[in-house]
């Protein structure tokens, strides 16, 4: 191989090490309205907007949170906080999928869930209790209850109990 060649093989490597991204994501194709989309149709029951809208918000409540990724796309393909697969798994229906969209285009144009504050970056699916005492629970919607994380012991952990007076 000549040095030329060589050379411009290196260059591009160089540049991604030098960016801090070692090696290129494989996700990369992907927009970040295409990765909101994915998590709000892949984290949802996908029969409301408003579901869809909390899920949204705590995505971009992550991205603004500096121990999260700094974009939409690293906070949705974080090991282990996403379903499984939820950027590479196929959209297969086809009025949920436009729905995700349709709600990723406002969420991405600033709009949020009215419930949730900036501190909600986090949900589980409905029905399930944990038995930590620093889930401070404000809303059910999409099939999730969406939750702070308060100083362990100040308030109720019953997740249905804030929800009672909404």
């Amino acid at each position: 191989m000549s040095v030329r060649k060589g050379l411009l093989l290196a260059v591009p490597l160089l540049a991604a090490g030098l960016a801090g991204c070692g090696t290129l994501s494989p996700f990369a194709h992907l927009s970040s309205r295409d990765c909101l989309a994915r998590a709000m149709y892949f984290e949802s029951n996908r029969s409301s907007d408003e579901g869809m809208l909390a899920v949204g918000t705590v995505v971009m409540n992550r991205v603004a949170d500096k121990a999260y990724p700094k974009t939409v796309c690293g906070v949705v393909g974080q090991k282990n906080q996403f379903a499984p697969g939820v950027l590479v798994k196929p959209m297969k229906e086809k009025a949920s999928k436009e729905r995700a969209y349709r709600v990723a285009d406002r969420v991405l144009s600033g709009a949020r869930h009215a419930t949730l504050s900036r501190e909600v970056k986090h949900f589980h699916t409905a029905g399930y209790s944990f038995p930590y005492d620093n889930m401070y629970y404000v809303l059910e919607a999409g099939g999730n209850s969406f939750y702070e994380k308060r100083k362990a012991g100040t308030f109720s952990n019953d997740p249905f109990s804030m929800l009672a007076y909404w």
